[in-house]
């Protein structure tokens, strides 16, 4: 894809809890649409044919034309998924979009192409910048779609086998296999955010497979693939993948409203850990240690404290005197990624409460949370 760090994401499939086995395939016809229900009916282990043979015709290769760039306008190739048998299409955001924040685009057109050859138009009917995710429309009549289940991501374990399916280099319904190598990694959006919780692998992930599915072998959705980390530019290096809880909640607001809204806090945070919190004298050895609060946000507005001198430790700079956020709502903060996964599950408007360290005390700040911005940096 077109993007230095994003565009580039495999499809990868993952082994959890018994994969592979035999398969029985469900046929629904409705008016000239064949919906194709397909189930594992045993766990056998990691079985990559198997899961090839049953969940390959369910990925689509996904064609945007009229992308902006510096050069004018440019075609993208990514991958995709099937979700209904009403013709939704997930992908990622970057493979219909151009820009990045304020100044992200849709694509002119888009076109889907499934494994039996079949090429038809689609309908961009939203997409989410955050979380790199998009939904995709096309018309079911004469066309026989498999849609792949979206599963979840909590019993995932590093060392699961995975395999991947997509269209790296534009060869289609091509297929890798590798371990879950990482989790619960942050990866970077397409606005000032990070997508937290995604799913680390080295599954082969070459340019054209972003935006297709990451399975089990039962046939389950883990994620959708989204980027790379590579030196050399190509899927030698580590991928990832959006998980599928993330994704279901984006779908989700992108089939009700066409657009994602997430919760905003306004602040930068930094990880407390123990060294940390010793050198410092802080009073906690975990929490989101407060570095900046974002002028008129809402953490302003509920007199969160920021640092206001600044310190060097272990070659970097901190910002001293700020709170500690140990827990919102009551849900604890230990790693730096906690803050933004507990947001997750609120959306703008909603009021929460931290557990706040100030000092020597034990306070608790009221927040009603605000909707994250495409252009800001801060993370929370």
């Amino acid at each position: 894809m077109r993007r230095a760090g994003i565009a580039v994401a495999a499809v990868v499939a993952l082994a959890v809890a018994g994969c592979g086995g035999a398969t029985k395939t469900r046929t629904v016809e409705t008016s000239t649409t064949k919906v194709e229900v397909v189930r594992s009916t045993g766990a056998t282990g990691f079985d990559p044919q198997a899961i090839y043979d049953r969940d390959a015709p369910g990925v689509v290769t996904v064609i945007s034309t009229g992308l902006q760039s510096a050069d004018g306008n440019e075609e993208g190739l990514g991958s995709g998924f099937v979700i209904s048998g009403d013709g939704e299409i997930a992908t990622n955001a970057h493979v219909v979009t151009s820009g990045e924040g304020p100044s992200i685009r849709k694509a002119s057109s888009v076109y889907v192409r499934f494994g039996d050859g079949n090429q038809v138009a689609a309908q961009v009917r939203g997409f989410d910048p955050f979380s790199d995710v998009a939904l995709l429309k096309v018309d079911p009549a004469g066309l026989t779609l498999r849609p792949l289940p979206l599963g979840s991501t909590s019993d995932l374990h590093v060392g699961a086998p995975v395999a991947a399916i997509g269209s790296p280099f534009a060869e289609e319904q091509s297929l890798s296999v590798g371990v879950i190598s990482g989790l619960d990694r942050s990866i970077e959006s397409l606005t000032g955010f990070a997508t937290t919780g995604a799913i680390q692998t080295d599954a082969a992930i070459n340019h054209g497979n972003s935006g297709g599915p990451l399975l089990d072998g039962r046939g389950r959705v883990l994620g959708i693939n989204a980027q790379i980390q590579t030196t050399t530019g190509d899927g030698t290096g580590v991928g990832f993948a959006v998980p599928a809880d993330v994704v279901r909640q984006s779908l989700a607001q992108l089939r009700r409203d066409g657009r994602a809204r997430y919760a905003y806090l306004g602040i930068s945070h930094v990880e407390v850990y123990p060294q940390l919190a010793e050198h410092f004298h802080l009073p906690v050895d975990s929490g989101a240690w407060v570095q900046d609060v974002t002028a008129d946000g809402p953490s302003q507005a509920a007199h969160l404290r920021e640092g206001d001198e600044t310190e060097r430790f272990q070659d970097k700079d901190y910002r001293v005197g700020g709170d500690v956020i140990t827990a919102v709502d009551g849900t604890r903060i230990r790693k730096e990624s906690d803050l933004a996964k507990v947001l997750l599950a609120h959306k703008p408007g909603d009021t929460v409460t931290l557990a706040v360290r100030r000092g020597g005390k034990q306070v608790e700040v009221r927040v009603k949370l605000g909707e994250r911005p495409l252009d800001s940096p801060r993370r929370g």
